[in-house]
């Protein structure tokens, strides 16, 4: 048995295994042919640092703030006509919301991932961060 598994209830074990109970239900997304000072007001206002990117109703990327600062320090860029399809990463880590809580923050940490966009039958219905996982983490120390 591993030193967390000895110290942590088997109610909060059975809890924890999942990150069904962990990630952040209906969050906020953009539309991919979005200017990118939308998406940035879109971030600031709701205290966000992810963004899913809907084409179609379809995930299509993720823009992250870093994405974002990035863009916004290159020369000679107008952020109302650079899209956010343009800024986001093509390259999305999803996951089901039965995922076992343990292999995505294996993944998020080997590959240094700073969310997971939850996906339900093709449809997009949370993201898990680096915030969620920090605070499945203060659940499952928690006596």
């Amino acid at each position: 048995m591993s030193p967390l598994s000895t110290s942590v209830s088997s109610d909060a074990r059975k809890s924890a295994s999942t990150i069904e109970g962990y990630f952040t239900s209906m969050p906020h997304s953009i539309g991919s042919t979005q200017p990118l000072r939308v998406a940035h007001a879109m971030m600031r206002r709701n205290r966000i640092r992810h963004l899913p990117v809907l084409e179609g109703g379809k995930l299509c990327g993720v823009l992250s703030e870093r994405d974002l600062y990035f863009v916004e320090t290159l020369s000679d860029v107008d952020l109302d006509r650079v899209t956010v399809r343009e800024a986001a990463s093509p390259d999305v880590f999803t996951v089901e919301p039965k995922t076992p809580l343990r292999e995505v923050v294996q993944e998020m940490a080997e590959h240094r991932y700073g969310c997971a966009v939850v996906v339900d039958r093709g449809k997009v219905i949370g993201i898990f961060t680096t915030v969620d996982a920090l605070l499945a983490l203060n659940k499952c120390l928690t006596p």
